[in-house]
């Protein structure tokens, strides 16, 4: 079996490029509450929580961006990931049902992802290919490197979406060669049955 740190690197060869930050773009909460009918006491709590993780993200952001060219996206994804998670949970304090229903699908439709195979992903492909925990850390393995590779040439993609498919696509081929290498071909057959559907999909 190939060695982690082998795909690591086989997977990030060429891609570390330097980010030194760029103007992101957040998300426009004005307009969700052009789509959902808020009472003013909704609207100020409402506009309360979502000021208070603007602000948190953008702490983020800038102790990201002073590292200069190290900042670490995978780690300011992770980051983000959990104050979406925190900011649902305060949301559901003043949302109902159906509103906050349209909450999470806005922030999901809106908001950067994590360009890697998610948890509840990585769940299935555990579960459904049978794969031992050796298979598995390999799967692991490369995906944390395919997040790490895609996100280190962010600066040469930037602003470009059909760039990004390209880079995506390109380290995703090399993500599934470090996977197939390290399954069995009934496990990796199930494997790519599971992942069929993962394309790249560029921000609105």
């Amino acid at each position: 079996m190939k060695s982690i740190k082998t795909i690591f690197f086989a997977l990030a060869l060429g891609a570390a490029v330097s980010c030194s930050g760029d103007k992101k773009k957040g998300i426009d909460y004005n307009q969700f509450k052009t789509e959902v009918k808020l009472t003013a006491e909704q609207e100020k709590s409402f506009n309360e929580i979502t000021a208070k993780y603007q602000q948190l993200q953008e702490q983020n952001f800038q102790a990201a961006k002073a590292q200069g060219g190290n900042m670490d996206r995978v780690a300011l994804g992770i980051k983000n990931e959990e104050l979406r998670a925190q900011q649902s949970i305060e949301m559901a304090t003043v949302l109902e049902g159906p509103q906050m229903e349209k909450f999470n699908k806005f922030v999901d439709e809106n908001s950067r992802k994590r360009p890697r195979y998610d948890n509840a992903l990585l769940e299935r492909i555990k579960t459904e290919a049978q794969l031992s925990e050796d298979e598995f850390k390999v799967v692991n393995a490369a995906n944390d490197a395919f997040e790490k590779a895609f996100n280190d040439a962010h600066d040469v993609y930037h602003g470009n979406n059909d760039l990004a498919k390209e880079y995506w696509e390109k380290f995703d081929t090399q993500r599934k060669a470090a996977i197939q290498k390290a399954l069995s071909p009934e496990h990796y057959t199930k494997f790519e049955a599971i992942v069929k559907d993962v394309q790249f999909k560029g921000r609105k």
